[in-house]
């Protein structure tokens, strides 16, 4: 039986299946085989070998081959094409095969005229009309020895049995790029005009090839442990997968002679141990892995201390693989991997890559060698240098994942990467490499940026330097003269006037030196560090620049803000850069620009700004604004900001608040809403000096946290903590302040009394209590027999945090009684600390759904980016700004709110979206003066694209396709699939709405009622669906009130039973006989009572109806908006449930 390798002949009925040409070709010999090395001794011991050199690897009838080979016996060397369609694989195209049985020992080569089938080659035209689409090309080359000179031996010249053996790929080129065949004939006037008339409408299909992209649009990586995870499956093509399995199980490959690295001539000895190297039998033919990879790079910064990532495998057991891409302190390249025997082997190059501009690193390994290169944008080759070593390396790229950038096991690089190329088993020339830099525009801006921002720091650094060393001057002086120290004290503060920089410099950064000359340097030093006295000088015009533009009218300011807004991000203050990503993406008082904020959000996301590094995250997980859909991209970014929400919530000082949902339109949680003098506050805070342990507990959580509109006060709340858990049994306030004495959070640590007071609160039941007495054991005494007790008792409890505790030790391999680690079962207490909001358990498991290396979890990006997106938007940084601008709105400072619900918004937050969208439609005028986008439109449309979108949105957004908004063109479907979304969520309006469509002669889709699971056999008849529709209408409604859905259905039911009397004739003139009698009756009586009234006293009419009425309106209206925020509630529970049928981003 032939292995899966060996080319194999094509069956008699597969013939029938290519037409008239599409035959195998013996071509003719094109050239005469000519000796390149001289004879040698035939008694030395040769090796068999043979080579493919293709110029152009392309299957085109023009392809030329070299061969080159040698030959130690009488031999035959063989030339075979196989080609694999959707239809057919491995079918052989061409061949050729020649015999030489004279050059013995002698390398020979010969060029070869490759000669395809016209349907492979050609277009579709009037004689070829079938062409078909190649998917890959694999040709192959052996060498048999020959005993005899026969060539009726098949058995011993299969590519199996073969003592050399060679391959290469042939790029497929598609139909609709292959020139027409010129046929030599002339067409008949008719049969060409009908050819013209279809000749370009052949469609161009993709082709699987081994190159993969693995990036295509620029990535900032800041250096974090975060970055971006790829997983690559087997090929869906044969061939190819069989070129892969047969690397995978053949991989041994050994060199004779030492080891050596070589740069340019220079030929350096490795010294590697002669065991590294595996025997292989004489004539047995070698098998190499062998791929390509080709990285650009804009290096801002070498790695600060070991090693940082670039490009590495990790396999199922979490260990790295090949290959593993590092850059050292010094700048070189560090190459790691991981060779047959399981030992690891690394390598680094001699040079160091360049720093703040863009370069293309190729890395191309086959076997045991290893050929790295460092390309400059122009194309042209820097540095080059090779490794080759004795034994081959362990490479199977599915069994893993590759992360490029950081991961949990090593910090990223600081820089920009651009195009990612990698080709899974070739080994390209630098020439032969396609990867572009595809968006030359944003390379070029990012080079512009830094090269300014170097004048920038520079000049910063001056001028303060020189301010400061001129203070030290005067106060030695003035300490000689008492009238001058108090001037210097009280009187204005001096500015430097003279300058060391020349004419041209000052008037290109004006704006710059005219806010230097305005700041006061007298404050003492904190820091003597160049790149802290930069940012803090950032710092101070990005506060200046801020608070102008949250004045009343700040907002028609922007133009003349937005260059001290550069300024401060050149010098490191990337809340700027956040600013300016915003004000060019949304037009905010300038003009819309693009590039410039792709530009900014990039830079912003580069230094760590939260809010820039989820707003680059929201794009490419929505794929909007011309940023790609690219989920493991996506993720990169989330996850760092999630990782750091951890941290950032044990983190007592910063600009922080929680995030809250507070919708613009809730009337009650705006009345909640209150400040340190506000009545809400004031009255808790009487309610807990007098002893209430509710009102001590809500007052010190709204201090700790900073909520409901409280700023954030650590110190005050630690004291309302003492308070509570001293004077009340209150067991939530005794675990809380047992948390804040163990951890020392604005208090001195007190473990004694900490561990008295936990132990208090578990003994009330508390289940955090109980919890935090396993962490007390765990961490203080390492007894982890104690810790699990109790943790066990608190997970059974309830407690979330006790399910991640536990995950951990059996991670760790700690847990009592089982030895080694149980990733399986760490992983299952994971998911459940997560199912109960867990921080740390949601991020672990995001980790195992990208990653895709448990088997409980199998790799789904989408889902990694919905979890780590729902962590990363309770950042206090991101709660601090959504904070300012609900209280610029409640205050009526529009330009304020306008301007931070833009910053949210932008971030992708759902809340701060529809509350924009809101604003825009409270005051149209101020968002027509400012925004250049449609904001209405904008944000309630990304709004419904959210997992976690309230109902009240996706009727906005109905009633738009509905009736068409502005430039906007109506769309009937995607008005009912809005409804029927927001009826899904239980809002009463959708099923209200979806009934009046009906009502007006719509129909509504199938596939919609199968979502709002409406009985199928309900679907053709309207008065069937619309009877199901208001019940469901009235049942989601307030039913102890009379609603629209009640009176709707009660007509409803009016009007069936109406058309059901009007059926029958007889009936219909009974009952007009019987109405008629009525009508009388009654003019009859209110005729009477008429005059009885005209003879007594007139009466005022009652207001008591009306006035009911009224009230009735009102109660319905508090109902209503007790619903929506109940719902509000619901949602944002339910952020973790990807399921959104009927809305797609």
């Amino acid at each position: 039986m032939r292995s899966p390798a060996e080319p194999r002949r094509v069956p008699p009925f597969l013939l029938l299946l290519f037409l008239m040409n599409f035959v195998p070709s013996f071509g003719k010999e094109t050239l005469r085989t000519t000796a390149v090395t001289p004879q040698f001794e035939k008694n030395m011991d040769y090796v068999d070998f043979i080579h493919l050199n293709v110029l152009e690897k392309k299957v085109l009838n023009s392809s030329e081959v070299s061969v080159q080979y040698l030959c130690s016996k009488p031999c035959v060397i063989n030339l075979e094409a196989v080609a694999s369609s959707e239809f057919r694989t491995g079918v052989p195209v061409y061949r050729r095969r020649w015999k030489d049985e004279k050059n013995i020992y002698v390398r020979q080569t010969r060029q070869i005229h490759l000669k395809f089938p016209s349907i492979m080659v050609y277009r579709d035209d009037y004689i070829i009309r079938n062409s078909i689409i190649v998917h890959s090309v694999i040709l192959y080359a052996w060498i048999s020895h020959q005993s005899v000179s026969s060539y009726d031996v098949e058995q011993n010249e299969s590519y199996q049995e073969a003592v050399a053996k060679n391959y290469t790929f042939l790029e497929a080129v598609p139909p609709f790029e292959r020139p027409y065949k010129d046929h030599k004939v002339c067409l008949q006037w008719g049969a060409d005009y009908l050819w013209m008339l279809q000749a370009n409408k052949i469609p161009q299909c993709p082709h699987e090839s081994d190159g993969v992209q693995i990036l295509n649009f620029i990535y900032a990586s800041s250096g974090e442990k975060t970055g971006i995870v790829k997983r690559f499956e087997q090929f869906e093509n044969r061939e190819l997968e069989t070129v892969r399995q047969h690397q995978i199980d053949y991989p041994i490959c050994c060199y004779p002679g030492n080891a050596t690295t070589e740069i340019g001539h220079d030929h350096r000895n490795l010294n590697l141990p002669a065991h590294l190297c595996l025997a292989y039998k004489q004539g047995e033919p070698k098998k190499t892995n062998q791929f390509t990879v080709s990285i650009w790079l804009y290096l801002l910064h070498h790695c600060e201390k070991d090693l940082c990532g670039i490009l590495y495998f990790i396999d199922p057991k979490e260990m790295y693989s090949t290959p593993a891409i590092f850059l050292n302190e010094e700048g070189y390249v560090h190459i790691q991997m991981h060779l047959i025997r399981g030992d690891d082997l690394a390598v680094k190059t001699s040079f160091s890559l360049p720093l703040k501009q863009w370069f293309r690193l190729d890395l191309s390994f086959k076997g045991g060698q290893i050929e790295v290169s460092s390309i400059g944008k122009n194309l042209k080759r820097q540095h080059h240098q090779s490794f080759t070593f004795r034994e081959d390396f362990y490479y199977d790229d599915t069994a893993g994942y590759f992360v490029l950038g950081g991961s949990g096991y090593v910090n990223g690089i600081e820089a920009f990467f651009g195009p990612v190329k990698y080709y899974r088993l070739s080994v390209l020339e630098t020439e032969q490499i396609s990867n572009p830099l595809h968006d030359e525009e944003t390379a070029e801006q990012i080079e512009h940026y830094y090269e300014r921002c170097m004048d920038i720091q520079d000049i910063a650094y001056e001028y303060r330097h020189i301010v400061k060393k001129g203070q030290l001057a005067q106060r030695a002086c003035y300490s000689e003269n008492y009238y001058l120290e108090q001037l210097h004290k009280h009187g204005e503060k001096s500015t430097c006037e003279a300058f060391i920089w020349g004419k041209e410099l000052r008037e290109k950064y004006h704006t710059l030196f005219k806010l230097l000359q305005e700041m006061d340097f007298s404050a003492p030093d904190v820091s003597e560090e160049e790149s802290d006295t930069v940012l803090e000088i950032g710092q101070r015009i990005f506060e200046k620049i801020a608070k102008n533009l949250s004045s009343a009218d700040g907002l028609s300011n922007m133009g003349s803000s937005v260059p001290f807004l550069v300024d401060s991000s050149c010098c490191g203050y990337h809340k700027a850069s956040y600013f300016l990503a915003v004000i060019f993406e949304t037009g905010l008082g300038v003009s819309v620009d693009h590039t410039k904020g792709l530009l900014y959000s990039l830079v912003g996301a580069q230094g760590n700004e939260r809010l820039a590094v989820m707003n680059l995250g929201y794009k490419h997980y929505q794929g909007i604004n011309n940023y790609p859909l690219d989920l493991e991209l996506s993720y990169a970014y989330y996850s760092n900001i999630a990782i750091k929400t951890s941290l950032d919530q044990h983190t007592i000082k910063g600009e922080q608040a929680f995030v809250e949902t507070i919708r613009l339109m809730d009337d009650e949680l705006l009345k909640a809403q209150t400040k340190e003098n506000g009545d809400v506050f004031m009255w808790l805070k009487h309610e807990a000096t007098r002893g209430n342990a509710a009102a001590q507990q809500r007052l010190a959580q709204m201090l700790f946290w900073g909520q409901q509109g409280v700023a954030k006060n650590p110190e005050a709340a630690i004291e309302w903590y003492a308070k509570g858990a001293t004077e009340t049994e209150d067991p939530v306030l005794i675990y809380d302040y047992a948390i804040v004495l163990f951890k020392g959070q604005g208090v001195k640590k007190n473990t004694k009394l900490a561990l008295e007071l936990m132990k208090k609160a578990a003994a009330k039941g508390l289940p955090q209590a109980v919890n935090g007495l396993g962490w007390y054991y765990h961490n203080f005494r390492r007894d982890y027999r104690k810790a699990a007790k109790h943790w066990l008792i608190a997970e059974e409890l309830g407690n979330p945090d006790a399910s991640y505790n536990l995950g951990v030790l059996y991670l760790d391999g700690i847990y009592p009684g089982v030895p080694g680690r149980n990733q399986t079962v760490a992983a299952q207490y994971f998911y459940k600390a997560a199912q109960g909001g867990h921080i740390e358990g949601t991020l672990r498991c995001s980790l195992y759904y990208i990653t895709g290396n448990m088997e409980e979890f199998p790799r789904d990006p989408e889902k990694a980016v919905i979890w780590a997106k729902h962590i990363a938007e309770k950042n206090g940084y991101l709660g601090h700004v959504i904070r300012k601008a609900l209280n610029a709105y409640l205050e009526l400072s529009w330009h304020e709110a306008l301007l931070h619900y833009v910053l949210a918004a932008e971030t992708g937050i759902e809340v701060s979206q529809s509350n924009l969208a809101h604003i825009c439609e409270e005051r149209p005028d101020l968002a027509r003066k400012y925004l250049a986008i449609d904001c209405v439109w904008r944000y309630y449309n990304f709004s419904v694209s959210q997992i976690n979108a309230p109902s009240f949105v996706y009727l906005k957004m109905g009633d738009f396709y509905y009736y068409g908004y502005q430039n906007q063109s109506k769309d009937l479907e995607l008005s009912v699939r809005m409804y029927a979304q927001a009826a899904l969520e239980g809002d009463s309006q959708g099923f209200f709405n979806l009934a009046l469509l009906i009502e007006e002669g719509n129909s509504i889709p199938s596939y919609i009622l199968d979502h709002l699971e409406i009985d199928q056999a309900l679907h053709s008849g309207n008065t069937s669906l619309l009877q199901e529709l208001y019940y469901r209408c009235w049942n989601h409604s307030n039913q102890e009130s009379i609603s629209p859905c009640s009176l709707a259905l009660l007509y409803f039911y009016v009007r069936v039973f109406w058309n059901n009397i009007l059926q029958s004739t007889l009936i219909y003139f009974m009952g007009t006989f019987l109405l008629s009698i009525l009508v009388a009756f009654a003019v009859h009586y209110f005729q009477t009572l008429s005059t009885s009234n005209s003879l007594g006293t007139r009466s005022e009419p009652s207001s008591a109806e009306p006035s009911s009425s009224g009230n009735s309106n009102e109660d319905t209206t508090r109902a209503v908006q007790q619903d929506e925020s109940t719902l509000s509630n619901d949602l944002a529970q339910q952020e973790l449930n990807p399921e959104n049928p009927l809305v797609t981003s």
